[in-house]
């Protein structure tokens, strides 16, 4: 602790702030903790949410987090005292005035595995330290001098890695018929031996199994729809006939999820499925877009003086990761959901491939990859974990390839037709367009980093090509009409500059002469019908402008195209590569450009049945940030018929709540069953769970709507009585910010931790681990939380919900409530709301609970959005404490539920 003695340690909670050095602890002030972390080098725990609590806008200090990522990168550790005393063995402070002085010992026991010869990721870090001293990292001075200089040189992070290899096509899958005796047994390996056999579980499995049998036709796929309840264990229903028939078939299967926790989940559950984890890499793959994976050239730019200040501090963290990544996966992978926020998410985007500007085989980095080592493992594997959007993009895809997705499990199937609606959408705004003319041109101004135009990333392609060259100077000098930097200032000023410039302020003024809510401060929009002249006159010059831009692009792919069937003699493996990769780039811009002109090509004139068209200002607190149209389809699951259901030869959708309250026409036309010739299998089984005794619904009827401080009173009342363990769910971020405001030092002093979505500066998965790992610990979120936390066990025992989900009324809600029967769709939505947000109650068998809605004006219509048998009781709020506190058990019992713990109902 020598090194420690004159630093000292600063927690900072709602119910107090506290100061640690070698001579004790003591409480202190706002005022004087601010003084102490702006004076002295001070051991903190999540910088940016400490200085939050002192009401500071950034804070610079000695982040225990930043040194465990440092000492221990892709190791998962909760971002609390407790987490963090767990992750080093040690015991964790037996309350918050405990926990600063936890925080000096936590951090020797960090610095004293740097001397130790047993650090597992000891490589580089030598190298590492180095680089971060001289960026002037606070932890620096203290971490380098106690790691030892390598004999020899460490190997650069660019070597270290490893190179994918090329395979042979995997030849097509041969077809098989999945017998119910050879599925149930395969069930029997995954769930155990010994295992309580569940007939539901079991007769879901034999159901799923009709998915993967030889299609008897093409474009009429076996469709299973099928429901599931909690408990059911659906996850390892259909994963036993997937993997089957992965084996016998030799073709892969796709499951896709809506979240990224169920992504996890799955990732977790497939190893049951493959135990040996050298044979599980190779079988399972987790596949993302693009955007999801550390791009090495975007980080080598970074460590050569591309980025500045904290972000470069955060690229040196990120490389000390990637040397021990599993995938390279940034978002929901192994990269810690905290550390990018550490530095408010400085720079973390740029080391991605955002901005489609990858050039494939031209890039030194390309056989080390982890995108392309990603994509190349797909086509090998038995069962690709991958999410809906990226399954809809790729199915279209490769439908137009020949080599559709063949067969596919869509889990959170509930959440298809919304994942379809913005998949197939198309928006016609400043940001999209000025995105266009980056990837065209590059850089235009000062800006530091490798952003290459497209004459750049196809130089010596359009050195080969003369007519390719001049199609690449016809696209770039069409771009110089697309809007460029600073246009939202221009529109504002009304100096509009260009043709499609001149478009968007026409949407702009149009906007905000219609719109109602214009001084709400959020996003206004309207209808793109009975448009005045200038608007529509606008329009003509703007499809002029795109259709110069289209002639060029297409001709560029047709000599990319040519180049390939020509052959020249540079065109090796990586070159065709690179041109392929070139053409996939030109094919989906060329797809925008036409949806764009198409939506253009409707103003003024007759509505086209199929779509929906509206006009917006999109806005934060009252600040512009784009400006637009947007065209969805008023049933997205027709496009998803055609390209991914159709295709298909086999598809599973599921979902505890599939038909949300409602009857099988509702499932079937919500997830495109409805557009097949073949009729898709049903099935449904009730959860298992005893609903009527572990849980009851009480609605609230004496909150006055709009009174906030009778809501925040509502929740620290409910919150106090459960002892924490809850889950607050709001349908306005404004009011989530005002009931936190209320309550949060007001429940820390009785020690209740409250954290909150748009507040906390931390990611929404990490808020979940807080939450999950402290059964004290209170979440506030919104529909992220809704739909897509899985807490079992006593950390969550109480869900409440601030009112009635109602659908926004937004132009496209509009149009669909008009098309799918006015209130009854508006009730089929909110039951689905309801249903998912009860569903967060119940995940286990042990589980008990209580569900609270904040709303007197509740209709009984929707009532039977709970599960049959569940007590619904209108009461007031003082009853409604009472029986909080008469259900659950006392705080006082409740057992630690460390992250990732518990039994979840999937197995």
């Amino acid at each position: 602790m020598s090194a420690l003695a004159p630093l000292p340690a600063l927690h900072a909670t709602h119910g107090g702030i506290w100061l640690a050095t070698a001579e004790g602890t003591r409480a202190l002030g706002r005022g004087e903790a601010i003084a102490q972390a702006s004076e002295t080098p001070t051991i903190v725990l999540n910088a940016p949410l400490v200085a939050a609590r002192l009401g500071l806008s950034e804070l610079s200090g000695l982040d225990l987090l930043e040194l465990y990522a440092f000492i221990h990168p892709a190791r998962f550790v909760v971002p609390t005292p407790a987490g963090m005393a767990r992750a080093l063995g040690l015991q964790p402070p037996a309350d918050d005035g405990s926990a600063a002085a936890f925080l000096r010992a936590a951090t020797a026991s960090l610095l004293a595995m740097l001397g130790n010869r047993d650090w597992p990721e000891r490589e580089g870090a030598w190298t590492g330290a180095q680089a971060l001293g001289r960026l002037r990292w606070p932890w620096a001075n203290l971490v380098a001098p106690l790691i030892e200089k390598p004999a020899q040189a460490e190997r650069w992070l660019f070597s270290k890695l490893p190179q994918w290899e090329e395979a042979p096509p995997r030849p097509d899958p041969r077809p098989y018929r999945l017998s119910d005796e050879e599925t149930l047994e395969r069930l029997a390996q995954l769930v155990g031996r010994d295992a309580e056999p569940r007939e539901g579980q079991r007769a879901y499995a034999a159901s799923a199994a009709r998915a993967f049998d030889p299609r008897d036709a093409a474009g009429r796929p076996h469709m299973v729809l099928a429901e599931a309840g909690t408990g059911i264990g659906k996850t390892l229903g259909y994963l036993a006939p997937a993997s089957l028939h992965a084996a016998a078939a030799g073709g892969p299967v796709w499951v896709s999820t809506y979240t990224k926790a169920l992504q996890r989940q799955l990732a977790a559950e497939s190893a049951r499925v493959f135990p040996d984890d050298k044979i599980r890499r190779e079988k399972v793959v987790i596949r993302k877009g693009r955007e999801n994976y550390l791009c090495l050239l975007n980080l080598e730019d970074a460590l050569q003086g591309g980025f500045q200040n904290r972000a470069a501090v955060l690229a040196q963290m990120v490389a000390r990761w990637a040397a021990y990544t599993r995938d390279g996966d940034m978002i929901g992978g192994d990269l810690p959901g905290w550390l990018p926020t550490l530095f408010r998410r400085a720079g973390s985007t740029a080391l991605t491939d955002r901005r489609g500007e990858c050039v494939y085989a031209g890039c030194p980095h390309y056989r080390k990859c982890f995108i392309e080592r990603a994509s190349r493992a797909s086509d090998q594997a038995d069962l690709v974990i991958a999410n809906h959007a990226l399954v809809m993009i790729l199915g279209s895809r490769r439908m137009d390839e020949g080599r559709p997705l063949a067969r596919i499990v869509f889990d959170e199937g509930h959440h298809l037709f919304d994942a379809a609606d913005s998949t197939f959408a198309a928006a016609l705004t400043g940001q999209e367009t000025i995105e266009l003319r980056r990837w065209i041109l590059g850089p235009e101004s000062k800006a530091r980093g490798r952003r290459r135009g497209l004459a750049a990333r196809l130089l010596d392609v359009a050195s080969y090509d003369e007519d390719g060259h001049r199609a690449i100077e016809q696209a770039s000098a069409a771009a110089r009409e697309l809007p460029g930097d600073g246009w939202l200032g221009r529109l504002a000023e009304e100096l509009p500059l260009g043709p499609i410039e001149k478009l968007l302020a026409a949407v702009r003024s149009t906007t905000y002469a219609r719109a109602s809510a214009a001084d709400a401060g959020y996003g206004i929009e309207t209808h793109a019908s009975e448009l005045d002249a200038g608007l529509i006159e606008a329009a003509a010059p703007a499809a002029e402008a795109l259709e110069a831009l289209v002639r060029p692009l297409a001709r560029l792919r047709q000599r990319l195209q040519a180049v390939l069937e020509d052959a020249p003699d540079w065109l090796d493996t990586a070159a065709r590569a690179r041109v392929e990769g070139a053409i996939a780039g030109l094919v989906s811009r060329s797809q925008t450009l036409a949806a764009w002109i198409a939506l253009l090509a409707r103003l003024g004139g007759p509505a086209d049945p199929d779509f929906v068209d509206w006009l917006a200002v999109d806005r934060v607190e009252g600040r512009e940030f784009d400006i637009g149209l947007h065209r969805h389809w008023l049933d997205p699951t027709r496009p998803l018929a055609e390209t991914v259901l159709k295709p298909a030869h086999g598809l599973i959708v599921t979902s505890a709540t599939l038909r949300g309250g409602e009857d099988w026409d509702v499932a079937e036309a919500r997830s495109g069953a409805l557009h097949l010739d073949k009729a898709a299998v049903r099935f449904a089984a009730p959860s298992p769970f005893d609903y009527a005794a572990q849980s009851e619904v009480l609605i609230v009827t004496d909150i006055k709507r709009g009174d906030t401080a009778a809501l925040a009173g509502a929740y620290a009342r409910l919150i106090e009585a459960s002892g924490g363990g809850a889950l607050g769910l709001f349908t306005a971020i404004q009011r989530l910010r005002a009931v936190h405001a209320r309550i949060a030092d007001r429940l820390a002093r009785e020690g209740l931790p409250l954290f909150a979505q748009h507040v906390d500066p931390i990611d929404t998965g990490t808020l979940v681990d807080i939450f999950r790992d402290d059964p004290r610990a209170s979440l506030l979120g919104t529909d992220a939380l809704r739909d897509g936390v899985d807490v079992p066990g006593e950390s969550l025992r109480l869900v409440v919900m601030e009112g009635v989900p109602w659908p926004r009324p937004t132009v496209l809600h509009g149009a669909r409530r008009a098309a799918g029967g006015g209130t009854a769709f508006d009730d089929r939505i909110v039951r689905a709301r309801l249903a998912q947000a009860f569903g967060r109650l119940i995940r286990r068998a042990g589980d008990h609970g209580t569900f609270v809605l904040l709303s007197s004006a509740t209709p009984s219509r929707l009532l039977d959005a709970f599960p049959p048998g569940v007590t619904v009781s209108r009461v007031s709020l003082e009853e409604a404490v009472v029986r909080v506190a008469s259900r659950l058990p006392s705080v006082a019992s409740l057992g630690h539920q460390g992250a990732g713990e518990g039994i979840s109902e999937q197995a």
